[in-house]
């Protein structure tokens, strides 16, 4: 596995050269109730695409994008949010830029507030010809913050879990919350900023849970680089 950061550019030039596909970590930088870091989405993005590329032997991966649309998060301080619209122009420019280089790219997407300008992005670039697709684990669970991704990040990150902080939130299903939090925001809907319960998190549902996205994401650049057509999820 090699990391894009860590080369020269003849050192790129030749990996890229020998078809190599860019794994592009995609976060955020949003809050995560009171037990968790900012930088959660953004962690868990780049320690997917950096497992799956130990099992990869033409993958690299990018510098990790931090940055997404967390506007519904705005609420509590530390979230940096760049809107649904840079979010999009950014990942177009920035994929535009690195198929000069790589014959492929996948952008790894682990914020759900990104979804839309993930799609977007990826259906633009699709249609100039450029080879990009995106992929999202599947975590199922809580929404934000709870058992799922204090799970996660006991795995990912352990050292900067403060479980002793750790409370439930509003821990209805994501389906009835996402009407609320589209139109008043995270934090009228949960003062604490968490979406389910971190309560019954531990350190093995992480890996199973971390396991089960590298298998996915290894399987899926797998297929997308035997895919002539248009396949591949948009996030």
């Amino acid at each position: 596995m090699t990391r894009l950061a860590d080369l020269t550019w003849p050192e790129a030039g030749r990996r890229a050269g020998d078809g190599a596909v860019l794994l592009v970590p995609v976060g955020a930088t949003e809050q995560h109730g009171p037990h968790l870091p900012l930088s959660t989405d953004t962690d868990l993005a780049a320690a997917v695409a950096t497992a799956a590329a130990r099992r990869l032997r033409d993958a690299m991966v990018a510098p990790p994008v931090a940055y997404g649309s967390s506007g519904e998060h705005q609420g509590f301080p530390g979230t940096l949010s760049v809107g649904a619209e840079v979010t999009e122009s950014l990942l177009v420019e920035l994929v535009r830029s690195a198929t000069a280089t790589f014959g492929r790219v996948v952008l790894v997407s682990t914020h759900g507030g990104n979804a839309g300008p993930v799609g977007r992005a990826v259906a633009l670039l699709r249609s100039e010809g450029r080879d990009v697709r995106a992929w999202g684990p599947g975590w199922g669970g809580d929404a934000h913050a709870g058992r799922t991704e204090t799970s996660l990040m006991l795995v990912v990150a352990p050292e900067r879990v403060h479980l002793g902080a750790a409370e439930a939130g509003d821990t209805r299903p994501v389906a009835e919350l996402l009407p609320e939090l589209q139109r008043i925001g995270v934090r009228a809907v949960s003062p604490n900023g968490v979406l389910g319960d971190p309560g019954e998190a531990t350190p093995r549902q992480g890996r199973d849970l971390l396991q089960a996205a590298v298998d996915g994401l290894v399987g899926f650049v797998r297929g997308a680089g035997s895919d002539q057509g248009t396949g591949g999820r948009d996030d």
